[in-house]
């Protein structure tokens, strides 16, 4: 999460080697599972902070002539459309060895 907030994650794709991408799990697929895993949480963990800051703008009158454009809500919304999406952050975060995962299938073996 701290990543996705200093931006140290480019913000496109980026073409990788696929030889990198299973040097953690030596399976291409299970690897590919682990950041799939891990890109889902970061989605959930970066919608529920959108969604808290979203509600402290949230007016609890929905008239229509109250309705307006709330900056505060737009300028939260663009920020966090800026971010470096969820599966770019995994990828980065696998290739860097910041993520702890185990098979359970394999430890019992």
């Amino acid at each position: 999460m701290s990543q996705v907030k200093s931006n140290t994650v480019p913000n496109t794709t980026v073409t990788r080697d696929l030889r990198d991408l299973d040097k953690g799990t030596d399976n291409l697929y299970e690897s590919i599972v682990v950041i799939s895993k891990r890109a889902n949480q970061i989605a959930v963990e970066v919608k529920e902070e959108l969604n808290s800051k979203l509600a402290e703008f949230a007016s609890s009158n929905d008239n229509l002539e109250e309705v307006f454009e709330n900056r505060e809500q737009i300028e939260i919304s663009k920020h966090y459309e800026r971010m470096p999406k969820p599966t770019l952050v995994a990828i980065d975060e696998f290739l860097n060895d910041k993520v702890y995962f185990r098979n359970p299938s394999k430890t019992q073996e």
